[in-house]
């Protein structure tokens, strides 16, 4: 599934919470994970600093993850929510086999933060409640510090909130082959692969970031979902949960369900929020995404003509089109000078602030201050959705999300398909077609050991809460009605709202997974919550 990064080389983040809150960091938690090596060792991987042992039948196992108490280093970095003082934090280091076909072979260290509720009664807890934002790529760690100040605090009087770096990601033998320069130059592009010298160059663009990321990273076919959900197995083990209890956002329901395919009898609940579509794929699950951002941005028009000042652009689509055809020939100068918005940060900034109804004042702002010939609150945006920070500095979340989804993809389109593609979505998706169409090449030149999703049904697992938001650009409402039916075991849970992922939003999302986090029961199939 396509997945926030650049717009141009690599893939469109998928995945993303709209969750937010304090940041943190377990900087100095204990020992540094292990990171893929840059060249191999004999059974392909750099040995973790722990090791995992094995169960008398092959299946790995591991101790209860040894938490080091890091409240007094972690709460300094965090907001001002109350609930950072009611909470003490652990950090740990989980290893993991990096080949799971040698169980008893070379380990990669996971990154795990636990938030603990200082006044949970012991009689009341259930155990952990474990969340992944998505993206592929998003840190879980980073993660938890913002759903915590979102989620009903009387959830934490029954749970344990714990957030992972899943491998290759965040603190967990993070892959990080594309450098900074590289990023700064993606994001501006804005390929018209229609046009045989940018199609030559989209192409070329993308193979010379898979080799760099090949060379970098030999063992890359490593670092894929299928192997993380039997990371997630493990940390359910170390955690002491007899069974698993789950939050997935976004491509974090993709690794629900192959969980849920591997291990359905080691769920006790699993809540999945902004269904990756199982029934899609390739470039078919690229156009169902991108069918979404041009809905959205149908929604955002609706407000901007409604709005006095954004009304001032006159026709919302068509005010972007016009400033990125422009941006590509002469880019928008940004306050500092050193940066410019070219048109695909146009576009990507539109996507960005399409994520959530909160944001859309944030592209209005951006596009009556881009009017005027300043591009800041563009390049703003497009940095919140590449992760990249004021010192220019960026985390590997392209990087990871880059080499997962292409790990998960079994088959890579042809020239042929992609540019027919971009012929048809010039004009069906006139917005974001053509620029969406360059990142088709993405995979094309990835390595070629893959391990594709397995199918997302799940017959002996418990009831599993799949929820769709009826307009969600990133992962369309068709997809939790999908993943639903093909789980079989699957409660759709319905929000008409706006906006990508729906809990903890409103009273009635909450209330309802709420309950069916603690008690396991789930409300009817197909219930339905209004919008606010």
């Amino acid at each position: 599934m396509l997945a926030a990064v650049a717009a141009t080389a690599i893939t469109l983040l998928a995945a993303c919470t709209s969750t937010t809150g304090g940041t943190g960091t377990l900087a100095g938690a204990g020992p540094a994970p292990s990171a893929l090596p840059s060249t191999s060792s004999p059974n392909g991987s750099t040995p973790g600093s722990g090791t995992s042992s094995s169960t008398p039948g092959g299946a790995p196992s591991v101790d209860a993850i040894d938490f080091e108490d890091c409240t007094d280093r972690i709460r300094p970095q965090l907001g001002d929510a109350p609930i950072f003082d009611r909470l003490s934090f652990g950090c740990g280091i989980m290893p993991v086999p990096v080949d799971y076909a040698k169980p008893t072979g070379d380990t990669l260290d996971i990154a795990v933060l636990r938030l603990h509720l200082t006044a949970q009664t012991p009689s009341k807890r259930i155990g952990s409640l474990v969340i992944n934002p998505g993206g592929p790529g998003g840190s879980g760690v980073n993660a938890a510090f913002g759903v915590v100040t979102e989620i009903d605090p009387a959830l934490l009087k029954s749970f344990d909130l714990v957030g992972f770096d899943p491998r290759g990601v965040g603190e967990s033998a993070p892959v990080a082959c594309i450098s900074a320069t590289t990023k700064d130059k993606l994001t501006p592009i804005d390929f018209d692969i229609r046009i045989p010298a940018d199609f030559a160059a989209a192409k070329q663009q993308s193979a010379d970031i898979a080799a760099g990321c090949t060379r970098k990273y030999p063992d890359l076919r490593y670092i894929n979902t299928e192997a993380t959900a039997r990371d997630l197995d493990l940390l359910r083990q170390g955690l002491g949960d007899a069974g698993l209890n789950y939050l997935g956002y976004s491509y974090g329901t993709s690794l629900g369900a192959v969980y849920a395919h591997l291990f359905p009898r080691n769920i006790r609940v699993a809540v999945l929020d902004g269904a990756v579509d199982p029934t899609t794929s390739g470039l078919e699950g690229s156009e169902f995404q991108l069918a979404g951002f041009e809905q959205a941005f149908d929604q955002f028009a609706a407000y901007c003509r409604g709005d006095t000042a954004c009304a001032t652009l006159g026709d919302p689509r068509a005010a972007i089109t016009a400033m990125e055809i422009g941006a590509k020939s002469i880019p928008i100068p940004s306050d500092d000078k050193k940066r410019a918005a070219g048109g695909g940060t146009v576009i990507l900034a539109a996507v960005s602030a399409l994520y959530s109804q909160d944001t859309w004042p944030d592209l209005r702002d951006a596009l009556l201050q881009a009017k005027r010939g300043n591009s800041t609150g563009l390049v703003s945006l497009a940095d919140d959705y590449n992760g990249r920070q004021p010192d220019g500095s960026y985390g590997n979340l392209m990087d990871a999300n880059l080499a997962i989804n292409c790990n998960d993809t079994g088959t890579d389109l042809t020239d042929a398909e992609i540019l027919a593609a971009a012929n048809r979505w010039a004009t069906q998706y006139p917005l974001f077609g053509l620029n969406f169409a360059q990142s088709l090449f993405a995979c094309q030149s990835w390595q070629p050991n893959r391990t594709p999703l397995p199918p997302a049904d799940a017959l002996s697992a418990p009831p599993i809460l799949v929820i769709g938001t009826v307009h969600d650009p990133a992962t369309p409402y068709a997809g939790a009605q999908h993943l639903a039916d093909q789980l079989t075991v699957g409660v759709l849970l319905t929000w008409d709202g706006e906006g990508h992922t729906a809990y903890p939003k409103t009273s009635c999302i909450q209330e309802i997974v709420d309950g069916y986090l603690v008690t396991g029961i789930p409300p009817a199939s197909g219930t339905e919550c209004p919008a606010s």
